[in-house]
């Protein structure tokens, strides 16, 4: 499939835009609203240089594992990656991030850049967290500070907060 498929999934923390290729899942954005998707779709056809076509289908795979995650039952995706995205190092820090910070635990951004041989490097973690193109399927929610603060999060920290929560890492919220 030369095209990148795409369609909206309505989750708890607000519907997610998800886009496939052939090599994999592409891009989840929050807050999927009909502006914000047609910007991002725009946006990913000039990226990658591909026509973008709404295709529910070809995405099955993604949406049925990210219902199962939201809905507890699933702890690990193992859906393929297209990391066309993102390049270097923070494809580096978001491979690490996606293979070695299993769900319900967290990592500091100073011991992920630890992990891929940076040291002085948590500043460009937080950077490379913020630019993540696969956000929950690649868990940056998952980053904290190494104080223990909950850190930033290009969702917004409800939503980080409320991913912990799912994950078991914090109470759930009040309300």
């Amino acid at each position: 499939m030369t095209e990148v498929a795409w369609t909206v999934v309505d989750a708890p923390i607000g519907p997610l835009l998800v886009a496939g290729t052939a090599e994999g899942l592409v891009l989840v954005g929050f807050r999927a609203e009909p502006a914000y998707v047609e910007r991002a779709l725009g946006a990913l056809g000039r990226r990658l240089g591909r026509p973008v076509v709404a295709d529910a289908g070809r995405l099955e795979a993604v949406t049925s594992q990210l219902d199962a995650y939201f809905a507890g039952t699933l702890r690990a995706f193992d859906v393929p990656l297209d990391w066309s995205l993102v390049t270097g190092f923070a494809r580096r820090v978001l491979r690490e991030l996606a293979s070695g910070v299993p769900f319900g635990t967290v990592v500091g951004y100073q011991d992920l850049a630890d992990r891929v041989g940076e040291p002085g490097a948590a500043r460009a973690v937080g950077t490379a967290m913020g630019a993540n193109p696969l956000p929950v399927v690649v868990p940056c929610h998952r980053v904290i500070e190494s104080d223990g603060g909950i850190g930033g999060f290009g969702g917004g920290l409800e939503i980080k907060r409320r991913l912990l929560a799912l994950e078991g890492v914090l109470p759930a919220p009040l309300f």
